[in-house]
């Protein structure tokens, strides 16, 4: 089972692509949500606020829940968001969006230059971002009386799971993420430690 994804943690630095006294700008930024790409992208209108296109392409998700778009801005119908989109296939990337800017230079470049022109920007953007591997966790509450905190925590401390918030009352509660070809493992073991309630969350 494949637990890992590639991703980018920080944005790229702007790249620069010319074609016929066009210039197409790129940028790879990292999104967790579809309502980050508003945000960015208004700010880059505001960055390059004469130019004429502000074409883009997103993936979120990993496994079975990859969601996509792709966006043209007005130019000719898939000769900018799909060449875009195609790079982030192509480096095997997720929860990114890249963004490329096109100042039209007075020449028309033609579908398939259009097509190099937003692959090669998307292109320069990826191998000018900072890629990295991260796993596919699954989260996991653990509910339990204060008296087998030892018991837990002994269990969270041998397998290395990662806390990631804690409610330590009477009743107490833990979150932790598990990697996903562990998760089965570490269910087995709280689901046999008795007065512990182990729930997917």
């Amino acid at each position: 089972m494949k637990d890992t994804y590639k991703t980018i943690t920080t944005p790229s630095t702007e790249t620069l692509y010319k074609e016929k006294n066009s210039k197409f700008f790129g940028y790879a930024f990292p999104i967790n949500n579809e309502d980050e790409v508003k945000p960015i992208l208004e700010s880059l209108k505001k960055q390059h606020h004469s130019a004429r296109h502000w074409c883009y392409a997103w993936q979120l998700g990993t496994d079975q829940n990859i969601s996509f778009r792709a966006n043209d801005d007005g130019e000719p119908n898939n000769s900018a968001g799909m060449p875009i989109y195609g790079q982030i296939q192509s480096f095997e990337l997720t929860n990114i969006l890249i963004i490329v800017v096109r100042y039209f230079g007075g020449v028309k470049l033609g579908v398939g230059g259009l097509i190099t022109a937003y692959k090669t920007t998307a292109q320069y953007a990826l191998e000018g971002a900072d890629i990295v591997e991260k796993t596919i966790d699954s989260e996991f509450g653990l509910y339990f009386e204060y008296k087998n905190m030892n018991k837990v925590m002994r269990i969270v401390k041998e397998k290395n799971l990662n806390i990631i918030d804690q409610k330590m009352e009477l009743d107490c509660f833990i979150k932790i993420s598990v990697r996903k070809k562990e998760a089965g493992k570490i269910k087995q073991i709280f689901d046999k430690l008795y007065g512990v309630t182990l729930k997917e969350l």
